[in-house]
């Protein structure tokens, strides 16, 4: 094999960047264990949301098609919302995105509690801007979430990447949350959430935001 020349590099063009905090530990690990709280609570009255749930063949409970708001049904869910504004526009600013004056604001904010089997298959979120996923519960074994390089469609005759790839030449890209772990992405990059192996539910709150008026 040829050695590769001293004066050859490698341009990274593009880079796909995905924000992540640990607020576990912090100032914020009260407002945690509120939320779990919280959403145990919701999740034992939310009838409509377990049966879709389960209409679905979804392993365990998702607030998403049965309550608009979560914040009508404990205001620990708006403390919530006060940390996601400042840490979604604090993402923003990292990736320098222009947002023209606008604000993000949120657009949607559901529980997911997957039980054990469960998974969520690859998926993007239409219409949004930055998603995320705040982790409060996550057993030993359960599933990381998983992320794609958005330019698989057009890889064609593509090689396989080597196991030993570094992380962001690889096509699917695992990152392992734990308690505390806040994850927000641009909305297009397709992601999925693997088996939950662990022997209790991985409970967690996602969301989407949008671009207000300003």
């Amino acid at each position: 094999m040829k050695e590769i020349p001293a004066a050859a590099t490698l341009l990274q063009l593009f880079v796909t960047e995905v924000y992540r905090s640990e607020l576990g530990g912090t100032s914020a690990d009260p407002l945690l264990t509120r939320l779990e709280a919280a959403c145990e609570r919701t999740a034992a009255g939310d009838t409509a949301g377990r049966d879709w749930a389960a209409a679905q063949g979804y392993l365990g409970y998702t607030s998403y098609e049965s309550i608009v708001d979560l914040r009508t049904e404990d205001p620990v869910f708006s403390e919530l919302v006060s940390l996601l504004d400042i840490q979604v526009l604090l993402y923003a600013r990292l990736m320098e995105l222009d947002l023209r004056g606008k604000t993000p604001h949120l657009q949607s904010l559901w529980i997911n509690r997957l039980d054990t089997g469960g998974a969520h298959s690859g998926h993007i979120h239409p219409y949004s801007t930055f998603s995320g996923t705040l982790y409060l519960h996550i057993p030993e074994g359960a599933g990381a979430l998983q992320f794609e390089d958005p330019r698989l469609g057009f890889m064609m005759h593509a090689p396989q990447r080597l196991p030993s790839a570094r992380p962001y030449r690889q096509v699917l890209m695992p990152v392992a949350p734990q308690r505390g772990t806040l994850l927000i992405w641009e909305s297009w990059l397709r992601h999925e959430v693997a088996t939950n192996r662990g022997a209790q539910p991985r409970l967690s709150l996602s969301f989407n935001y949008d671009l207000g008026l300003g």
